[in-house]
């Protein structure tokens, strides 16, 4: 016996698959639909850039991206910073601290207020670099990196009493840092060398040969 048109039907909707609504059967025998019904709608033209404006429409209005956090903002700072990319990292650490005022964060980034130092020292605004690093002195008086940076800063415009001054701040502050411990005797070093120039040119004998003798020391063995 031959399938009938509503059998038909069935077997073709059962073929595209479980995930679509199945639609209602139509009757042979039925009625017309009505005027202003269903059946007698038109499908809206374009109905496929018509879901694509549907679909645009729902897209979030907001950045939905995952901000990176403040650990790998610092990161990549430093990452900047080690790489000579100065600039780029005085970029990041100004939309930083933009950010930090616009969310009102309380208090200071530390890390950031260290790095923000570094960056200018590096790009050769030591006066501002100071600056930061004196003020971090006096807040976090604790840390010993903001007194070591604060050294190279005096030695770079040839102040060596105020770079060992505050290499001995930062020994104070942790007497375990090595990193301090040695550059206080590279200062050391320096200031004997003066010392015996100064002895020479008062004519005291053998402090010229000294203050030369010096010199291959402090230079180090890479710059003989």
């Amino acid at each position: 016996m031959p399938r009938s048109r509503f059998s038909l039907m069935l077997a073709l909707l059962a073929s595209l698959g479980t995930g679509a609504a199945l639609a209602q059967p139509v009757n042979p025998n039925a009625p017309p639909p009505a005027a202003g019904s269903r059946g007698d709608e038109k499908q809206p033209e374009g109905g496929s850039e018509t879901v694509a404006r549907l679909l645009e429409a729902l897209k979030p209005g907001v950045d939905t991206e995952i901000p990176p956090t403040p650990s790998e903002i610092t990161d990549r700072i430093e990452r900047l910073l080690n790489e000579g990319r100065n600039e780029e990292a005085l970029r990041a650490i100004a939309e930083r601290q933009a950010e930090e005022q616009n969310r009102h964060v309380p208090g200071t980034d530390v890390q950031l207020q260290f790095q923000h130092a570094r960056a200018l020292a590096a790009v050769g605004r030591a006066d501002e670099a100071r600056a930061i690093y004196l003020e971090m002195t006096t807040r976090y008086p604790e840390l010993p990196e903001p007194w070591n940076n604060l050294a190279a800063l005096y030695v770079q415009s040839g102040d060596l009493d105020q770079a060992q001054k505050a290499l001995e701040m930062a020994l104070l502050a942790n007497p375990g840092y090595a990193t301090a411990r040695a550059n206080l005797g590279e200062i050391q070093l320096l200031l004997a060398q003066r010392a015996f120039q100064t002895a020479a040119s008062q004519g005291v004998p053998g402090a010229a040969a000294k203050a030369k003798a010096l010199q291959p020391v402090i230079q180090g063995p890479d710059q003989k």
